[in-house]
């Protein structure tokens, strides 16, 4: 199962207490103090990893605690510091205040971190009261209450490139046959149920990330269908590949399908909507592909692709112009 948000409680770890103790040694009569102060209680962080890859592990496990803190002992002893507990969530990863509801910090790369709930400092042993005016002090303090934290995660896939379209439109296989990634295909609308990734290879130097969402349908903006569950999975994307059926299932025009989704992305997000786009008019093979690609380019005024998954037609042309559509737009 793939899960892409959740929200998790935490709590770090108390200080431990400090001591109070003074020396008892043979020959010394009076010892002064010798109470050590409390370690720190462990702290709850929440760091992103290359390897994970959802937040399902995280559905299962809402609650954390960190270790409190070791009290301080006599002999000036300090206590042991609380274990800190690390979180790992994929990067990509947006944490978010549940109670405030706003964006605290953004996990992109792998590696990124956040102290998402500080561990309590240690509480002071009486010998860091003792003063000249104050020989035999009695007092310590406990160690302070670790931070206790609500959060809600949303995961945002990193990816270079982000196909959109209806149902059947493609996109899976087109993913499948550009890249590794082996997404669930067949001839039903909505096969595919969460975002998939996978890398395009074009040489040792020349290499981009592509995600395919659930196929998008009129009103996905306002939450009808599954796309609108995953569009903010392509927010990142630096492009956006459009593939267009040419003889959808349902017996749609292909050309009102095209403008239903840019609408959609626009409603959904108007800078979404603005991001450089390629069309591709998807299975070359069937006999009105060529027309529908006419059609779109000139409703577009742009050059629009015709491939297949199927013969492997206009794959190599439209991967490298992906390519190079990435490197204007990020320069």
């Amino acid at each position: 199962m793939f899960v892409d948000r959740v929200t998790i409680e935490l709590i770090a770890g108390k200080g431990g207490d400090g001591c109070l103790s003074f020396r008892r040694e043979k020959y010394v009569p009076r010892g002064g103090p010798d109470g050590g102060d409390g370690g720190n209680g462990g702290s709850i962080i929440i760091q992103a990893e290359a390897g994970v890859d959802s937040l399902t592990a995280l559905s299962h496990r809402k609650f954390w605690k960190a270790d409190r803190g070791h009290h301080g002992s006599g002999q000036n002893r300090r206590g042991k510091d609380g274990n800190d507990v690390t979180v790992k969530v994929p990067p990509g990863t947006i944490i978010i205040d549940a109670e405030h509801d706003f964006v605290i910090k953004d996990l992109v790369e792998d590696g990124d971190s956040f102290v998402a709930a500080q561990g309590g400092k240690g509480g002071k042993g009486n010998a860091r009261f003792k003063s000249s005016v104050n020989q035999v002090p009695r007092e310590w303090t406990p160690g302070a209450e670790g931070e206790a934290r609500k959060f809600k995660l949303e995961l945002k896939v990193i990816a270079d490139v982000g196909l959109v379209g209806k149902p059947n439109a493609g996109k899976s296989t087109l993913l499948s046959r550009v890249t590794k990634a082996t997404p669930q295909i067949a001839d039903y609308p909505f096969t595919t149920k969460f975002p998939n990734l996978g890398r395009v290879v074009l040489d040792w130097e020349r290499t981009f990330i592509m995600a395919d969402i659930p196929g998008l349908i009129e009103g996905a903006s306002d939450g009808v269908g599954l796309g609108h569950e995953f569009l903010r999975h392509i927010e990142r994307a630096g492009i956006l590949v459009h593939l267009v059926e040419p003889q959808p299932m349902d017996g749609t025009d292909p050309l009102e399908n095209y403008h239903a989704i840019t609408d959609e992305l626009v409603q959904y997000n108007e800078q979404l909507g603005q991001r450089p786009q390629l069309v591709a008019v998807t299975k070359a093979e069937l006999p009105d592909a060529e027309q529908v690609r006419d059609q779109l380019a000139a409703a577009t005024n742009s050059d629009v692709f015709l491939i297949s998954s199927v013969t492997g037609q206009g794959l190599n042309e439209l991967s490298n112009a992906i390519f190079q559509a990435l490197q204007q737009a990020s320069g």
